[in-house]
């Protein structure tokens, strides 16, 4: 059973705001080599290869980004299955639903945002492995991050009873929580964080999204029946994708269907939702700095710091994020990062969308 192939579905249509002004429209932080040499689609395009079972990547994109993502992938040496091009934003449940059409119904699909990190690749695998069977039956799979503090940033998954080795029933979704309900969680044992990371039978997806959003399922079907297609490009039917309600695959369909099931796992993962969270991921000096780029930082403890242009000199700071591009500079408190979407809503509203 566990020898059946699963094609990677790699979503790549986030903007990345709270990683302002590094990530923007055009280059949203997926695009960006963040941590080295590989950009985040690289990184998780790698994460799925042909010696580990693993079929060509489908990629869901934008019309914009399609130029780089061809040629981030071909650096790499991968070759995708197909790129789906979304004609506009619809969130996670509508892009899934155009990568399960592409596929047969009994195939698997691995549904992996492409802008996460994880640092324990073969810890991922191995909990793939252990939600095959559940998916080839029918089940939906997510996976849990083991939490290893109380996070108020992430939704959470709470399991109930064992239904296989290594594998739990879900007993529901919660949103992001206060503090004190974060550390209650924490102490249950029961839950883990929502990673956004799927393993799906393409058929079985596309009758509980039938069931439980027929807006989205008819709307997206109508857009790949009027597809347009150039090789392994596919452009869905822009009035008729527009036509579909925007809405998340958790709540569209994972909060409502009852064969759900979670596999825990501790695998590194982060999804660099904010600067705080970059931080924790790079190299840091003896006083917990990360600088890049043209930077002095004297007397300076626990700050990222970087400059894609001019010198960038900091002095007596602590705990904050200095990012300077050719045109815009950031400076934020690290416990603010969550905040700075703010500083794109306040460009749009100022008509400076070319900033954004």
């Amino acid at each position: 059973m566990n020898k059946v192939q699963t094609t990677p579905v790699i979503l790549s249509g986030g903007a990345g705001t709270r990683l302002w002004p590094l990530s923007r429209n055009a280059t949203p932080k997926q695009l960006l080599r963040l941590l080295g040499s590989e950009t985040l689609i690289q990184s998780a395009a790698r994460r799925a290869p042909a010696e580990n079972g693993f079929r060509a990547p489908l990629i869901v994109a934008g019309e914009a980004h399609l130029t780089e993502i061809e040629a981030q992938l071909a650096e790499i040496g991968v070759a995708p299955r197909a790129i789906v091009l979304e004609p506009a934003g619809r969130n996670t449940a509508p892009a899934v639903a155009l990568a399960a059409l592409m596929l047969p119904e009994d195939e698997l699909m691995l549904v992996m945002p492409s802008d996460h990190i994880i640092n324990d690749v073969d810890a991922f695998r191995a909990a793939i492995a252990r939600a095959k069977p559940l998916a080839q039956d029918g089940w939906l799979v997510t996976f849990g991050i083991t939490p290893d503090r109380p996070e108020t940033g992430y939704g959470y998954i709470e399991t109930a009873e064992s239904i296989a080795e290594g594998v739990h029933r879900v007993a529901r979704f919660v949103e992001k929580p206060p503090l004190e309900t974060a550390k209650a969680y924490l102490e249950t044992g029961r839950f883990y964080w929502n990673a956004g990371i799927f393993l799906l039978r393409a058929g079985s997806f596309l009758a509980e999204l039938r069931r439980h959003a027929p807006d989205i399922d008819a709307a997206v079907r109508h857009s790949v029946a009027d597809a347009a297609h150039e090789g392994p490009i596919l452009r869905p039917d822009r009035a008729s994708f527009l036509a579909s309600p925007s809405d998340s695959i958790d709540y569209a369909v994972m909060e409502k269907a009852e064969r759900v099931a979670v596999v825990p796992v501790e695998m590194g993962w982060s999804d660099i939702g904010a600067f705080n969270a970059l931080l924790e991921q790079l190299p840091r000096d003896a006083a917990g700095n990360a600088v890049g780029g043209d930077v002095i930082a004297l007397d300076t403890a626990d700050c990222l710091i970087r400059s894609e242009g001019p010198l960038v000199a900091a002095i007596g700071v602590s705990n904050v994020t200095i990012i300077a591009t050719g045109d815009a500079v950031l400076v934020v408190a690290n416990e603010r990062a969550q905040d700075v979407k703010r500083i794109i809503d306040t460009l749009k509203a100022n008509g400076r969308h070319n900033m954004s």
